[in-house]
């Protein structure tokens, strides 16, 4: 292979960074002019037809939201607006990078996905039972799931792609401290914690604004498998945590979670120890503890599974006045590519699907035509705006979103921050974790990376692991019957 071949985007420009998004400034916004990553992201979108790429696995069910506490000094949404209201729900929980066939028990991440269906049109809060992840740049996305999904030449998992990127990005040493711990293995969805992973912005009445952070708390109480139980199951009933949800509810029980939040003043944000934006930090609780928001019930399964939980589609760009979008890089990325995968896998007019309709608020605008368009068209409506015809849908500048400056050099940024990334796995490994959760997290790491065949990888994640925190180290390394280290590598 020629060594001086260089990266290009689809149309042959060489790519200068291939790590970091075009941002104004190291805090700011991603550019919508970073054609690299619009080529990356829009290409990987189109990969799988007409299975999800992520996520396609999943289990969904109907309920309602109900506020039990008053949050409105935080946020304006009309749907928190008093205790005791509540808000029609569907919500999906799902694997992440296997495909429809995969097994319920498989090591994976698990996606976490609610449809608010609010009178101001849909919130669509999409999760995943951790809260952190692998990456903070949406440059690395496409590679990122790549390494997750089959080789190119066997069509089988493949360790190497695995560990190879992994070792080659700390930061993913966080994710992956979760992953391979029990946690990484639910039971059940029913048992699981959700999280918005993402900072949000929340804004007031009074137009001030706040980062929040969502916590969907399971009220069963979280359990995991051990890696023998789920590999059990996964041979005896790949499809446990679908049937699980499923036969709770159709016995007339329903699955609860309470749904609470950091908020951290957007004052704080500049002068808080860890950059706010990267997903894959935390706020420990003890700067900013949780705070109550209301309770998630699901109680009525869906009547078909392809109408509604394979056609549902979520999207973060759904979101209602006194929600909006922060400058966590992923989540910027996350606007463009969740509503363009939908449109790729169930077509430009998939919000016409009625899992998907925002049938509490009327819908009104001027977008026309295109494959299965059901809902009439809007008949003999003009489909340009501005125009002169009476009724028509107009614009309502009281719904605008706050303001807020952005400056900076436009360049392709890296994240820095003050803190490494090593410090809060290390907090999980030593702090959270007891004697036999970090026995069986070991574990777990061993045996997946005994099948990676590239030594350097392994060595490398070894160091990442020793960084984190030296025993940590010391034991993959030992499992792995790589040289041990001392403690000041």
């Amino acid at each position: 292979m020629d060594k001086k071949r260089v990266l290009t985007t689809s149309w042959g420009r060489p790519v200068d960074d291939n790590q970091n998004s075009l941002t104004a400034g190291p805090q700011g916004p991603i550019l919508l002019q970073d054609v690299n990553l619009i080529d990356k992201l829009a290409s990987f979108d189109r990969e799988r037809i007409p299975e999800r790429v992520v996520h396609a696995k999943g289990a969904g069910a109907h309920g309602y939201f109900e506020v039990t506490d008053d949050v409105t000094k935080y946020c304006k949404a009309k749907f928190l607006e008093r205790v005791g209201k509540r808000t029609p729900i569907f919500a999906r929980f799902s694997t992440v990078g296997g495909e429809r066939g995969t097994a319920d028990t498989e090591r994976d991440p698990r996606g976490f996905a609610v449809k608010f269906y609010t009178e101001e049109g849909n919130w669509d809060m999409t999760g995943n039972n951790t809260p952190v992840f692998f990456i903070r740049d949406p440059q690395k996305f496409p590679d990122f799931l790549h390494t997750q999904k089959r080789h190119p030449q066997t069509n089988l998992k493949c360790a190497n792609m695995v560990w190879d990127f992994l070792s080659l990005h700390p930061e993913s040493a966080h994710q992956v401290t979760y992953m391979f711990g029990n946690r990484g293995t639910p039971d059940g969805y029913r048992h699981m914690n959700g999280y918005g992973s993402h900072t949000y912005k929340w804004v007031n009445g009074k137009g001030e604004d706040f980062f929040v952070k969502f916590h969907f708390i399971s009220d069963v109480g979280t359990k995991n498998l051990k890696a023998a139980q789920a590999a059990k199951l996964t041979g005896e009933d790949p499809d446990y945590a679908t049937r699980d949800l499923f036969n709770h509810i159709a016995q007339g029980k329903s699955a609860t979670w309470t749904l609470k939040v950091q908020v951290m003043p957007a004052a704080d944000a500049e002068k808080y120890r860890y950059n706010i934006f990267d997903v894959t930090k935390v706020w420990p609780h003890t700067d900013y503890p949780l705070i109550p928001v209301g309770k998630m019930v699901l109680n009525r399964n869906p009547t078909n599974y392809h109408a509604e939980v394979e056609q549902s589609a979520f999207s973060p760009t759904n979101m209602v006045p006194g929600i909006e979008p922060s400058n966590d890089r992923m989540l910027q990325a996350r606007l463009f590519s969740y509503s363009d995968t939908h449109r790729h896998r169930l077509g430009p007019n998939f919000m016409q699907i009625p899992i998907n309709c925002p049938y509490m608020a009327r819908v009104a605008n001027y977008q026309r035509d295109g494959p299965m368009c059901v809902n009439g068209n809007s008949g003999s409506e003009p489909n340009y705006e501005p125009n002169t015809v009476e009724g028509t849908p107009k614009e309502a500048p009281e719904y605008k979103q706050k303001p807020f400056a952005v400056s900076g050099m436009v360049a392709r940024h890296p994240i820095n921050h003050p803190n490494s990334d090593f410090e809060q796995p290390g907090l999980l490994y030593r702090k959270v974790m007891n004697e036999e959760e970090k026995t069986d997290l070991v574990n777990n790491l061993v045996g997946h990376m005994k099948n990676a065949t590239k030594r350097d990888a392994l060595e490398r994640q070894v160091k990442i692991f020793y960084k984190c925190d030296p025993e940590y180290g010391t034991r993959v390394a030992k499992g792995l019957g790589l040289p041990v280290h001392d403690s000041k590598m």
